[in-house]
């Protein structure tokens, strides 16, 4: 615990509107609400999930999804002002990743019949996304922005976005980070010519970059890799065809994998590749620094975020195959840049990423705007 002596321990409400931190299935959403709230913990406040209730809308055309999550939105606040009757109200409504199609339904009016602030985390907004029920979701976003004592942003380019957006709102920016402890328990014991991915097989930006990883990886065919792959989901049909056309002693299917499990994967590995379309950072990428692993991916989304170019990997320009390989190549052939990209890595993630750096970040944010 890092409280300081003058500051004062705070109950929280934190809410999740695309997926609760209790939500059974793994993602990066999931991991990073976890961070968030033990970051909070590690300053010495109570943190307290305020709802499981999820507002996902896959599509924009779902008036009546909105409809009733709006329904439902209605008795959860009622239920949550039901609790607090008669009691001291929280101290914080602290709402982690509100976007477009998981809007919050819940902290605006909470926060503003309790009388407490409200924060924003990891909010985004997209023009292109104005689109039916998504549309009422962005303005919704947009009246949460300004009525945010503060809203944090994990990315310049979510700032960026967010300032154009909403002029007015008080913004704060705190990079993306990760506990890297298990991995510092760990010792490197990497593979020659084994590349690793962590990432879940899901339609749309995952997909894609699993095709585009195939597909760079047909033209270094001659060098003697081996690829693992740690990862499930509903395209696994759609991702094993894709790199059908290797033969199984090149490919390693190890499915969903403990945290455990994939800090082992990692430890063996020579190099993280992963393309990261439409990544909003990709906390898998720290987790292979953390180990030591140089990355490969294209510089395209947040993934610039996370990963240095020619500090801790490799960028190359989104959707050109041939500077994917090239960069792959590279790293499997040259031991000594290999070796420096991966230490400079480690240090990167477990140093500038930690998470006791970022609850000194929300201490100095919480000081400001909270206190």
């Amino acid at each position: 615990m890092i409280l300081t002596d003058n500051a004062r321990s705070m109950k929280i409400l934190f809410y999740s509107p695309l997926k609760s931190p209790n939500h059974p299935v793994p993602s990066g959403d999931r991991l990073m609400a976890r961070l968030i709230i033990r970051a909070l913990g590690l300053l010495g406040h109570d943190v307290a999930v305020a709802s499981e209730m999820r507002s996902f809308m896959r599509s924009p055309d779902m008036p009546d999804a909105l409809d009733e999550n709006k329904a439902q939105a209605a008795r959860e606040i009622e239920r949550i002002m039901t609790v607090f009757s008669g009691q001291k109200a929280p101290d914080l409504w602290f709402t982690y990743h509100p976007y477009y199609k998981a809007p919050d339904l819940l902290g605006p009016a909470v926060s503003g019949r309790l009388g407490i602030p409200l924060i924003n985390a990891e909010a985004s907004y997209s023009t292109r996304r104005n689109l039916g029920v998504w549309k009422q979701s962005q303005d919704m976003l947009l009246e949460s922005l300004d009525a945010a004592t503060v809203n944090l942003c994990f990315t310049r380019r979510d700032m960026d976005g967010l300032q154009a957006a909403a002029p007015g709102a008080r913004l704060e920016l705190i990079p993306p980070f990760i506990d890297s402890t298990p991995y510092g328990a760990l010792t490197p014991s990497p593979e020659p010519m084994r590349l690793v991915i962590v990432a879940m097989m899901r339609p749309g930006d995952k997909l894609s970059s699993y095709r585009a990883l195939a597909e760079s990886l047909s033209r270094i065919a001659d060098l003697p890799w081996t690829l693992s792959i740690a990862g499930d989901g509903e395209c696994r049909q759609e991702v094993e065809a894709a790199f059908a056309l290797f033969g199984p002693d090149r490919i390693e299917w190890l499915g969903a994998l403990s945290e455990d499990a994939v800090g082992a994967l990692l430890a063996r590995g020579s190099v993280f590749v992963w393309p990261g379309h439409g990544e909003a950072y990709g906390l898998a990428y720290l987790e292979a620094q953390a180990m030591g692993l140089p990355v490969v991916a294209e510089a395209i989304a947040g993934v610039p975020e996370v990963v240095k170019h020619d500090r801790t990997g490799l960028l190359t320009p989104p959707g050109d195959p041939e500077a994917l390989a090239a960069a792959m190549a590279r790293l499997l052939t040259d031991d000594a840049l290999r070796s420096r990209l991966g230490q400079q890595a480690r240090r990167f993630a477990t140093e500038e990423r930690s998470i006791a750096g970022a609850a000194e970040a929300l201490r100095r944010i919480l000081d400001r705007y909270v206190r």
